[in-house]
């Protein structure tokens, strides 16, 4: 009968293995978040009452999960740090809204064109060399995509559809160089939306439509 009993209030104390969503968050991971809420308002994502709601809850939350919660719904803005939301908790393999590539090139010129896939963030470095990233027949599986830049001493080109716009406004640094958006649709709703951060230090920044013609 002891020893019964002894199992069972071994039983009734043992813990479940901490997952990614458990690991507590720190002041930064939280200020992180409140900034991308901020982002996603100025996108159009949440109007106010959603945002002073969310940023109540992200600066109140405890670990990477209830953090995540927060963006869950945000195309293309989840936290990475915070792991995968509780629905997609039970999935093998999650492919989080905010997932990376990261496309990098030194000395040489770095292209991305045709039926390329495009996930929901990139991340470009480029030093002495030119990037173009063309996204006229990219396939993307998201509303608004990030591009993040980290160019030194090179152009960079993006070439995105008539049907959709940009965003520079959270570009951190023109440095030795130039922007110019000849789409003029930097603030204006279209899809996707690109929205692009990061610096260009030494080099031209331009933004344009596919050329019409022969010659693209």
């Amino acid at each position: 009968m002891g020893e019964e009993e002894t199992t069972t209030a071994d039983t009734a104390t043992e813990t479940k293995p901490l997952t990614a969503r458990d690991i507590r968050v720190s002041d930064d991971e939280r200020d992180h978040v409140v900034g991308v809420l901020q982002k996603a308002i100025g996108l159009g994502l949440l109007d106010l009452d959603e945002f002073t709601e969310r940023t109540d809850r992200a600066l109140a939350s405890r670990t990477r999960g209830e953090l995540n919660a927060v963006l869950a719904d945000l195309p293309g803005l989840t936290h990475p740090e915070s792991g995968p939301p509780p629905y997609a908790a039970e999935h093998t393999r999650y492919h989080a809204p905010g997932q990376r590539l990261e496309l990098n090139a030194k000395y040489s010129s770095l292209h991305r064109r045709g039926p390329w896939e495009v996930p929901a963030a990139l991340l470009v470095r480029n030093k002495y060399g030119s990037t173009k990233l063309d996204f006229t027949e990219a396939r993307t599986s998201t509303p608004v995509i990030e591009i993040e830049l980290d160019s030194k001493w090179g152009s960079v080109e993006i070439v995105i559809p008539p049907h959709a716009s940009v965003d520079c406004n959270s570009i951190t640094e023109i440095k030795f160089g130039s922007l110019e958006d000849k789409t003029g649709s930097n603030g204006r709703a279209g899809n996707p939306r690109y929205v692009i951060t990061g610096h260009v230090h030494g080099g031209a920044l331009v933004i344009r439509n596919p050329r019409r013609g022969l010659f693209g």
